[in-house]
């Protein structure tokens, strides 16, 4: 497990082809641990039909206003579940 719990991230700006479970709205978006979920598949390649080592999965909590600037309401947030190969230490 690389992040725990209150650790800062941020999302990555990839765009691959294909089936991808990482929002565009929330690439390259600050965001903070809130859960983490534990090991599973990773569903890029379980779309693909491919087995995956377990990978882990992390819920993360982005302000509303880092992702909808002055649109977001106050004191808005989003929570994703993002597996860690989304995410990188801020």
């Amino acid at each position: 497990m690389t992040f725990v719990v209150g650790d800062a991230v941020v999302t990555s700006i990839a765009n691959p082809a294909g089936h991808h479970r990482l929002p565009r709205y929330l690439r390259g978006i600050a965001g903070c641990i809130h859960a983490v979920r534990g090991g599973f598949p990773l569903a890029n390649l379980r779309a693909l039909g491919i087995a995956s080592p377990d990978e882990m999965l992390y819920t993360v909590r982005f302000e509303g206003a880092a992702v909808w600037g002055d649109d977001a309401e106050t004191n808005e947030a989003i929570f994703a579940d993002l597996w860690e190969s989304y995410l990188a230490a801020r």
